[in-house]
């Protein structure tokens, strides 16, 4: 879906009051999002993803039952439009500043706190996009690489399946990043519902001890991070599962790129390469 089919949908739908040419732009992937006046649109990709559509409004109504400061329904249902899923949202105040590893703490605080909503939340199926991705990458990708990140796939799963948590299963955001964290003048707020899941809440915990050992996140930055929260999941003795199973899936998301990108390529190759050597030093760049 391209920016002139997503605005298509988005005029044929009628969810907003004015020309549909004024909506800006904000996001172009699974979703394009479109912002206009109060509102933003989300325009899905496809039909299939109105079920998770759906319940990212069932989501946002139970989230503001309980008080938990996260983006808002505008209206009420999904709409199919065109092949479409459409939902609406309010739209968020102005950032006052960037969102920050402790932001991110704080609202997961929160989360954890939860009890079980009154509908079906799915399991954090977080290796499950892992044979679509290598499959998009196709013959970009070398064979036998492929076939070392299914391994890994497959004997992570098993070893998630197996874990005992330190903390009591629930619910969780299940993306849980600062870039899905908005902090407005009201303070910071949860966005991007879409992975909410009932699994380990040491899931949302393993992403920014990936970001710290990975990515460069910086030791006072984590450090804010656990304080904040409570506790460090690297003390957990199934960190390292965790952190085995999103790393798998990251190697695998970037490789879907390969085919058109050759910074992806590169990227990709370096991350399966520090996988293989077993070497958890080796620096991830984002993408």
């Amino acid at each position: 879906m391209d920016e002139a089919r997503a605005r298509e949908v988005l005029a044929a739908s009628g969810v907003l009051p004015g020309a549909t040419g004024d909506a800006r732009l904000l996001a172009l992937g699974e979703n394009a999002v479109f912002a206009a006046g109060d509102l933003v649109v989300r325009v899905g990709r496809d039909a299939e993803l109105l079920d998770r559509a759906r319940r990212e409004l069932d989501i946002a109504l139970w989230l503001a039952d309980a008080g938990v400061p996260a983006v808002r329904a505008a209206a009420p249902e999904a709409l199919l439009v065109e092949g479409h899923a459409v939902t609406v949202w309010h739209r968020l105040p102005e950032a006052v500043r960037p969102a920050e590893p402790r932001d991110l703490a704080g609202l997961l605080r929160v989360v954890h706190a939860l009890p079980a909503p009154p509908f079906t939340l799915p399991p954090r199926d977080l290796l499950g996009g892992v044979e679509r991705w290598l499959r998009l990458a196709g013959d970009a990708i070398d064979p036998a690489d492929a076939a070392y990140l299914r391994e890994r796939r497959d004997g992570f799963a098993s070893a998630a399946a197996a874990l005992t948590p330190h903390l009591p299963p629930g619910p969780v955001h299940g993306d849980a990043l600062p870039r899905n964290v908005h902090v407005g003048p009201d303070g910071p707020v949860l966005v991007d519902l879409e992975t909410f899941s009932a699994d380990l809440r040491e899931h949302d915990l393993v992403v920014m001890a990936l970001s710290h050992d990975r990515y460069g996140l910086p030791d006072e930055a984590y450090t804010s991070f656990t304080e904040t929260y409570g506790w460090d999941v690297r003390a957990w003795e199934g960190c390292s599962v965790l952190r085995g199973a999103r790393e798998t899936a990251s190697c695998a998301w970037v490789a879907q790129h390969a085919p058109s990108n050759p910074k992806a390529l590169a990227e990709f190759r370096r991350r399966v390469a520090s996988l293989r050597d077993g070497d958890e030093t080796v620096r991830w760049y984002p993408f």
